[in-house]
């Protein structure tokens, strides 16, 4: 081997090295930002003003918190794999039902799955109140919802009045839309 091939394969040696060094160092910086500079995700208390969002809901229509100023707001977070979630449903929908003619929403926000499993679980449950699908998970971050299911009560100013984390009764879900009814304040 001549000085010359040993000059060449040190070169690629160092540049493989190098490239290598490079990749590393942003894989670490990359990490790091992630994990210690970057936002953490919002969380939202009791008293604090709702942050306003927009959703796709299962007919494709744009839904956006801030359409329901005015009103009382029953938000909830859930997944059709979450049992608590499937229980809380039917007592929902009655309530929903039986608040069609007032000043208060029912928002169900399903969190990261197809549309095809939601209108199959809506349909088995037969469910009427609105579905929004927040297929990034993007308002779950928002509201900073590590459980589920989660819900979120909203008066007619866009304020948080309650935090619900876990399944409700029956009970749970009449005094919820009863607190937040504009007509009963």
């Amino acid at each position: 081997m001549d000085k010359q091939e040993r000059y060449k394969r040190k070169r690629r040696r160092l540049l493989m090295r190098t490239a290598i060094l490079l990749t590393l160092t942003a894989g670490v910086f990359y990490v790091f930002y992630t994990n210690f500079i970057q936002a953490e995700p919002s969380m939202v208390s009791e008293g604090e003003q709702a942050p306003n969002f927009a959703l796709m809901d299962m007919d494709g229509e744009r839904v956006e918190l801030a359409d329901y100023e005015g009103e009382g707001v029953f938000l909830n977070f859930w997944g059709t794999f979450c049992p608590p979630c499937e229980d809380e449903m039917p007592y929902m929908e009655d309530q929903y039902q039986a608040y069609a003619d007032e000043d208060v929403e029912i928002l169900a926000v399903n969190v990261g799955e197809s549309e095809l499993t939601i209108d199959r679980f809506a349909q088995r449950h037969q469910l009427n109140f609105p579905i929004l699908m927040d297929e990034n998970r993007n308002v779950l971050d928002q509201y900073g919802v590590g459980e589920l299911p989660a819900t979120y009560l909203i008066d007619e100013n866009g304020e948080v009045q309650h935090i619900r984390t876990g399944g409700m009764s029956e009970q749970h879900v009449e005094d919820f839309m009863a607190d937040i009814d504009p007509a009963a304040s």
